[in-house]
């Protein structure tokens, strides 16, 4: 049988520590090319897009794939997990929160390896509801004693400060510039749906940490180029989704001002195979596209706890 889990009992069952902790160990098992991971494909329609993203995660026993659809009316996301040595699905998941916590996971993950131990400012570009799970992980990778939201409307920045002050401890305030939410951050974090860049090299401090998790189409940027020539250490969770999805490091390969001989994935950092930060001056980047890797290894924790904790409906296929 199928054990099939709606929104609310995902939500019932992942924190983010685990989701850090998990997409944290399916990272490290990319570094070791230990798991399988197949960039996002799109399938465009007149009034939407199928997306589809296949991983698997041989080590756990876990074969598995997210698909969502993009419509006029909604966005819908599932996630199905099958076992990698009978071919049988275990499970169907709805999986928006599940997307949302591992986006935010690499995010912390990223944070954990490469920025400054003594960071504790962030900055953040984005007030919607993927903003919440960035600033989350954040917060846990480093102790944030000051965050800072940036967002065009300002009703929904002040909800977003009041809202994530209240989640997180920390004293989260809005302000009135993308520059302000930058300037004198150690960890700088855009999530946007912005076609032009939202954060610009001239603003970040030395020893600024970036966690650029918005843009994953090549027609949509959030760093100018002046991030990108700033950046002593550049990684992206997959080099080969990064090469169709990541403009933000397209654009300025194509112009010379960086090359993908310098882009190194984070897993590779988190299985210790290089070193993400030399010194406290450097300015560090991680580029996420969001991997299917991470879902198969965030699903598969949920399935395992759900299964133990009795939770969910079994169907029949």
């Amino acid at each position: 049988m199928t054990l099939f889990l709606t929104e609310a009992q995902v939500e019932q069952i992942l924190t983010m520590p685990d989701a850090m902790r998990v997409v944290e160990d399916a990272l490290r098992q990319m570094g070791e090319s230990r798991a399988h991971n197949r960039p996002r494909q799109r399938v465009r329609v007149p009034n939407g897009t199928l997306q589809v993203m296949p991983a698997g995660l041989p080590t756990r026993g876990y074969v598995g794939f997210k698909y969502y659809t993009s419509f006029r009316a909604q966005t819908r996301f599932w996630f199905h997990l099958i076992d990698a040595s009978t071919g049988d699905v275990l499970s169907i998941l709805q999986a928006d929160r599940l997307g949302q916590q591992r986006t935010g996971a690499a995010s912390g993950v990223a944070t954990k390896y490469l920025a400054r131990e003594d960071a504790s400012i962030v900055g953040i570009i984005g007030t919607g509801w993927q903003a919440e799970s960035q600033l989350q992980a954040v917060c846990l990778a480093r102790p944030m004693r000051v965050a800072k939201c940036y967002s065009r409307d300002v009703n929904r920045r002040k909800s977003f400060a009041e809202k994530m002050s209240a989640q997180t401890g920390v004293n989260v305030t809005a302000v009135d510039s993308a520059e302000q939410a930058v300037r004198d951050a150690d960890v700088v974090i855009a999530i946007t749906s912005s076609r032009e860049p939202v954060v610009r090299g001239e603003w970040l401090k030395s020893g600024a940490h970036v966690n650029a998790a918005g843009a994953n189409r090549l027609e949509a940027r959030e760093l100018d180029d002046a991030v990108i020539q700033r950046s002593a250490f550049v990684c992206v969770d997959s080099i080969e989704q990064a090469k169709i999805e990541a403009s933000d490091l397209v654009s300025p390969i194509e112009q010379g001002i960086l090359a993908w001989e310098r882009v190194y994935e984070l897993g590779q950092v988190v299985a210790g195979r290089i070193v993400g930060r030399n010194n406290r001056e450097q300015v560090t980047l991680f580029k996420s596209l969001g991997i299917a890797v991470e879902d198969v290894a965030v699903g598969a924790w949920v399935y395992e706890q759900a299964r133990s904790r009795k939770i969910g409906k079994e169907i029949g296929l």
